[in-house]
């Protein structure tokens, strides 16, 4: 174990420790001029998928919302809560700044890599769509690559499925036993069932859900913020000044001042919307859309909504209360945002961030679980490894909540998701020039009048695409209704 340790963290070194977030941030910046800035051209048309006006309403498929909401129940999790806490602590107030750039920034590397998953999607036996970074690589790149796929899809199992879904479960049975002083092994056995009745459904349970829980959790933690900030809204001036004064160094709130702001802001911002580390694109791919570039604005969307709406909630919530004292050690994570709520509207606010941790930590199981089930099938269609994949989440995530020791186990999930998002960024750099000729003519159809554009690859006939994918491309269509497209 201790050889097995030291080999890990010198990944996570190399890794996390200098080359990732540099990469992600550069890369996100090269993405967003070279685009002309296509996530803010598009930003009216996200919110058209919030009702529908932008889908196919095909009960048998994921629609874009249902994808979308997957997508930000597997972003929104701890680091929204406990995360943003700890990047106020380590880097200030102007911390909060930049984790607000960074996700202007990879607003357009997840449209880029979320694009690219739905061009090259496959349909599977059952008619439903599989897609992916490591689907990606075999029919953009080609089978020359396919070791670079495997790597990405080993990396993607070990990190979410297995290792992040211990540490939920470990998460949801925490928050239980100190809130509510129910004992681990009742919390390990009840999620495990539910987490069994969920996965067995397979994606269409999975997107039924989070179109139901996600709301949910979104729009009661935002509400909740919102009542804070009205409650103190002649503070709020006093604590923008505070961000933005302390982003750029003008006001030193922690050691280190602007870099310490910056590092931590990058680093937590990075963490918690995943833009470029190649997990979301899984769950993009699944989605009904009449073209690639329409799931690539709706995944830049859940960026936005994970960064810019709820970590800035989190974050108004502690700047606007007396908790935190700039500098000072001590209380943090977690417990920094419980307390900082219970200050502005009473105890009862820790049952409804305990209630929120485990709406979290729950849509983030079922998304950890599908990202595996998808890295699996691209390994093997033989259907007793996803059998034995689903009981095996089961396991992991009672394993998980009943052992507060337990994730020590899992911690190689930081550096196999560093070689995941490295393996990913290599492969959007190289496929790039596709994603912009399909973002291209996605805008050139909107010049001609096209209200929602449709892709057709028979536009695209050097590009390894699967037409299945494509029903309402020109050529699929009756006459009549293309006559009238």
């Amino acid at each position: 174990m201790g050889f097995l340790d030291t080999i890990f963290g010198a990944i996570n070194d190399l890794t996390w420790g200098w080359a990732l977030i540099p990469f992600l941030v550069v890369l996100g910046v090269f993405f967003t001029a070279a685009s002309g800035f296509v996530q803010f051209r598009f930003f009216k048309r996200m919110f058209n998928v919030l009702w529908g006006s932008d889908e196919d309403n095909d009960p048998t498929k994921i629609s874009a919302r249902e994808a979308l909401f997957v997508s930000v129940g597997g972003r929104v999790g701890g680091g929204n809560i406990a995360g943003v806490a700890v990047a106020i602590t380590a880097g200030g107030p102007g911390a909060v700044f930049w984790m607000w750039v960074i996700a202007l920034i990879g607003m357009c590397t997840a449209l880029v890599e979320a694009t690219l998953a739905q061009l090259y999607k496959r349909t599977d036996e059952n008619g439903d769509y599989r897609g992916g970074p490591a689907r990606s690589i075999i029919h953009g790149l080609g089978e020359n690559y396919r070791w670079l796929a495997t790597i990405y899809a080993v990396c993607l199992i070990a990190s979410f499925a297995i290792g992040f879904n211990a540490f939920q479960g470990n998460t949801v049975a925490g928050a239980a036993l100190d809130s509510m002083q129910i004992p681990r092994l009742w919390t390990g056995i009840a999620l495990a069932a539910v987490t069994g009745l969920i996965v067995f459904g397979g994606i269409h349970r999975i997107a039924k859900t989070a179109d139901v829980i996600i709301p949910i959790m979104a729009i009661g933690y935002i509400g909740m913020a919102l009542l804070v900030i009205v409650l103190n809204i002649f503070e709020l001036p006093r604590v923008l000044w505070d961000i933005v004064a302390n982003a750029f160094g003008w006001r030193e709130a922690v050691g280190g001042g602007m870099g310490a702001a910056i590092a931590q802001g990058l680093r937590r911002g990075l963490f918690s919307n995943e833009a470029g580390l190649g997990s979301a694109p899984n769950v993009a791919a699944t989605a009904y859309v009449k073209h690639p570039v329409s799931q690539g604005i709706t995944q830049s969307f859940s960026v936005f909504i994970d960064t810019i709406l709820i970590c800035s909630c989190t974050a108004f919530v502690i700047l606007l209360a007396d908790v935190y004292t700039p500098g000072a050690e001590g209380i943090d994570g977690v417990a920094l945002t419980q307390q900082s709520m219970v200050e502005h509207v009473g105890s009862w606010a820790q049952y409804f961030l305990t209630f929120a941790i485990l709406l979290f930590a729950f849509s983030s199981i079922m998304y950890n679980y599908y990202l595996g089930e998808n890295a699996l099938t691209f390994m093997t269609q033989n259907p007793s490894a996803v059998l034995v994949l689903r009981l095996a989440i089961m396991g992991i995530v009672f394993l998980g909540a009943v052992a507060p020791g337990a994730t020590a186990v899992f911690s190689f999930s930081d550096p196999m998701m560093g070689i995941l998002a490295v393996v990913n960024l290599l492969a959007l750099m190289m496929l790039f020039p596709i994603a912009m000729r399909v973002i291209n003519d996605f805008r050139a159809q909107l010049a001609a009048g096209v209200a929602r554009p449709v892709f057709d690859p028979a536009q695209f006939p050097d590009l390894d695409t699967d037409p299945s994918a494509w029903p309402d491309a020109p050529g699929k269509r009756a006459p009549s209704e293309a006559a009238g497209a």
